[in-house]
């Protein structure tokens, strides 16, 4: 899923300098089956979170820091949610359809509406942009966790690596 969000990102930001066009047309259409993988993915996480809580607060971590991160979290599942069906109601409102990987088109939300396609797409980027900065915010506190703190904090995140402290 993180792998996928990181990719889609800077597809995104990229589709949108090249020039028109079928370069620009194959990004659009990349971007958008992954957004519909992203959102299928991220329903069935949800699920599984919901099924199976993630542990509590680490020995040793300020509550601050611990309200900070769960904020992240879940700033970070809303926008996982809210970004492809947002990217969604874009395309449709622009009169695009969302042709995933060649396999399926999906259905149009909204009729074609000029207007509302570019509120929708601004808030779209916007949102992308949020998106961006906490994932950074995100990578950058883990590694911190890892590499500075050496408290266990990662691991938390990454399988296979052991749960104590360094």
């Amino acid at each position: 899923m993180a792998l996928l969000v990181i990719c889609v990102i800077p597809a995104g930001f990229i589709m949108m300098n090249l020039p028109s066009g079928p370069a620009q047309d194959r990004f659009f259409d990349l971007h958008r089956s992954i957004g519909f993988l992203i959102l299928c993915l991220a329903v069935v996480r949800v699920a599984v979170r919901i099924l199976v809580p993630p542990p509590g607060r680490p020995d040793g971590l300020p509550l601050i820091q611990w309200r900070v991160a769960e904020a992240v979290h879940y700033a970070l599942y809303v926008l996982i949610l809210v970004m492809p069906v947002l990217g969604w109601l874009t395309s449709s409102a622009y009169g695009a359809t969302v042709n995933v990987f060649g396999l399926f088109s999906l259905p149009n939300l909204v009729g074609k509406d000029e207007a509302l396609s570019d509120l929708l797409g601004d808030w779209h980027q916007r949102l992308g942009i949020l998106m961006t900065a906490l994932l950074l915010l995100h990578m950058g506190a883990g590694l911190w966790h890892g590499i500075v703190q050496r408290d266990g904090v990662l691991s938390r995140m990454l399988p296979g690596l052991s749960r104590k402290a360094g």
